[in-house]
């Protein structure tokens, strides 16, 4: 199939097509490079005002008004220990019913004023009593026959002697016999056999004199050995008999020294165990102070140091006259005594303030006394920065401390500024950026 192409015709019209209305319009606005550069830029500062406004690594932005923040200075340091002192008897003595038994009556007071030897309640024990009239009943038996048998040694002894004097008259007696026949029979007028019954005779009784003397001797020895036994033995008993009299009398209950009763509540018809405790006497006008210290303090609290006690708007001198090393609740205990009079009305239980001194005072840098010792061990600390803006973590090295001051030995200047509250949140922290509240 072939397409023929026709002749338009002279005058023919021209089919309108619209041709002649196009035309070229410049465009506006940045080309898609430059939006491109431009969004990369935008996105560019935006990473960098997050990296300069979001915390590093290490810091932290906290308010300036939750910290309190406090200068180094110059200064004169105290070395001492507030603390809070207890009134104590400076002498107590237990009261405790040494036999049991029933009381039948009650004569003093709790909180009476006693003198020593004083009664203060009646108890009454019948089994006691019989066992002690047996026991008394048994000792008195036994001691009459020690006495007894002291009254056979005597004449024991007595009869040893009279046989020895006998025996030493009956041997002169013969000696001078001898000597008188002796020469006699010498020259022939004494008969021989005589003579020889003579010397028999007197060399016998020099013999019984010479066993009689040993003799008694040995009973003197053992006479004396058994009869300090004996007086040993009988000393014992009259001892245990006035232990039992004594346990009879325990049941008068008396006051052991002078002293203030308390805690005194016994009641007639009560009946009490043996050795339970019925009051206590406390020394009448004389106090001491019982104090809880710091286990930080353990080792330089010594006994003799001085302190102070303020009582009413005076102040009282004191000293440590006790220590007792226990540490319970993070606390030791110390006793204080007042070396130049106490103050009057104290009472049993009152709490005063009194102040422990450790060592004389000296020169020193120092920082306010703050709840930051207690996380950081005096160590470090945070010291601000000289635009006040920041602060930094800084080791130091802290002395002693009281209750208003820490002393500086090392790692920082007068007049730079440290955190002195609490590092919760932030002790993990080596700097801290600063911001308006």
């Amino acid at each position: 199939m072939s397409v023929l192409r026709l002749k338009r015709e002279a005058g023919a019209a021209v089919p309108v097509t619209g041709s002649g209305m196009d035309r070229v319009v410049a465009r506006s606005g940045w080309s898609p490079r430059a939006k491109m550069a431009g969004g990369a830029g935008f996105l560019l500062l935006l990473l960098a005002g997050f990296w300069w406004f979001a915390p590093r690594e290490g810091s932290q932005t906290i308010a300036a008004d939750r910290l309190t923040l406090s200068p180094v200075r110059q200064g004169v340091f105290e070395d001492f220990v507030p603390l809070r002192a207890r009134v104590t008897p400076l002498l107590t003595v237990f009261l405790d019913a040494i036999e049991g038994g029933r009381v039948e009556q009650v004569i003093a007071e709790d909180g009476a004023s006693l003198a020593k030897g004083q009664l203060i309640a009646v108890l009454s024990n019948a089994e006691l009593q019989l066992s002690t009239l047996a026991r008394q009943t048994e000792v008195e038996q036994q001691i009459n026959n020690m006495r007894s048998q002291e009254l056979a040694l005597a004449q024991t002894r007595l009869t040893n002697e009279r046989a020895v004097l006998e025996a030493g008259l009956a041997s002169t007696k013969m000696r001078r016999q001898y000597e008188r026949e002796r020469p006699l029979a010498e020259r022939g007028f004494v008969a021989g056999k005589q003579f020889a019954d003579t010397q028999d005779a007197y060399e016998y009784e020099q013999q019984r004199l010479r066993v009689l003397e040993r003799s008694r001797a040995t009973d003197e020895r053992l006479q004396a050995s058994q009869l300090a036994q004996t007086r040993a033995s009988a000393t014992s008993m009259r001892a245990s008999l006035g232990l039992a009299r004594a346990n009879l009398e325990a049941l008068n209950l008396r006051a052991p020294v002078a002293g203030q009763l308390s805690g005194f509540s016994i009641q007639v018809g009560q009946s009490l165990s043996r050795g339970e405790r019925v009051g206590q006497i406390d020394s009448p006008g004389r106090n001491k102070l019982m104090c809880g210290v710091d286990e930080f303090y353990l080792g330089r609290v010594a006994l003799g140091q001085r302190a102070s006690v303020t009582m009413n708007g005076r102040t009282y001198a004191a000293k440590v006259a006790k220590i007792y090393p226990q540490v319970q609740n993070g606390q030791f205990q110390i006793d204080l005594h007042f070396t130049a009079g106490e103050p009057a009305d104290l009472q049993r239980g009152q709490t005063l303030q009194a102040k422990l001194t450790l060592g004389d005072a000296q020169p020193a840098k120092l920082i306010p006394n703050g709840a930051f010792y207690n996380e950081t061990g005096g160590n470090w600390v945070f010291v601000l920065a000289p635009d006040g803006k920041s602060a930094v973590k800084r080791q130091v090295r802290l002395g002693r401390r009281n209750a208003d001051s820490i002393e500086v030995l090392e790692g920082l200047d007068r007049g730079e500024r440290v955190i002195t509250s609490p590092y919760t949140g932030f002790a993990d922290k080596g700097r801290l950026d600063l911001s308006a509240s």
